[in-house]
């Protein structure tokens, strides 16, 4: 019962930020701003969608049952979830999950973004390692983290692109934690 409460809030969360998401990129659409990186992004869906079916078919084959470590690693998620507020508010109407640029547009140095390069992509990573350790669903941690290695390293390397094309993001975020060691340039 707890598992399947826990399980449809995170979808719950994950529907909602698809709205907001949409309504961002209609607006920074009308205010000049294009898609990058499309090719990749239908992938990073597929993903997230067989992510949840994997930890779900998982829960339901193995059948796990709760051990202590079940309460530290929800207390680790739930600060994970502050963090994922923090970078979405922070980013306010530039937040989206495709990578939407707007030419000329200022980049964002509040919140976590004053500290570190992609905060969401180190949230998103982490919620992939612990929500499959709230269920102690190893397959699905083992095999979607490393996907999501893989898919953030064309997609960050896609979206610096973009981002230093059309704004000062490269002298913006001079100094800052990189998310993930030096990534090199796509080749598509």
């Amino acid at each position: 019962m707890l598992i399947d409460v826990i399980f449809a809030l995170i979808i719950l969360q994950r529907l909602g930020e698809l709205v907001i998401a949409k309504r961002n990129e209609a607006w920074m659409k009308q205010n000049g701003g294009y898609e990058a990186g499309k090719d990749h992004y239908k992938w990073m869906v597929a993903m997230h969608v067989a992510f949840f079916v994997a930890l779900f078919v998982e829960i339901q084959l193995i059948d796990y049952p709760f051990s202590s470590p079940f309460w530290v690693f929800a207390a680790l998620f739930l600060m994970v979830q502050l963090g994922r507020v923090w970078a979405i508010t922070s980013l306010g109407k530039y937040w989206n999950t495709k990578i939407i640029v707007m030419p000329k547009a200022p980049v964002v140095l509040k919140g976590p973004y004053k500290y570190i390069k992609h905060p969401n992509y180190t949230v998103v990573t982490l919620e992939f390692l612990l929500i499959p350790f709230l269920f102690q669903a190893y397959l699905t941690l083992i095999v979607f983290s490393l996907l999501n290695m893989w898919m953030l390293s064309v997609r960050i390397v896609k979206e610096e692109e973009a981002l230093k094309l059309h704004t000062d993001y490269e002298v913006a975020m001079d100094g800052k934690l990189r998310f993930m060691p030096q990534l090199k340039k796509s080749e598509n």
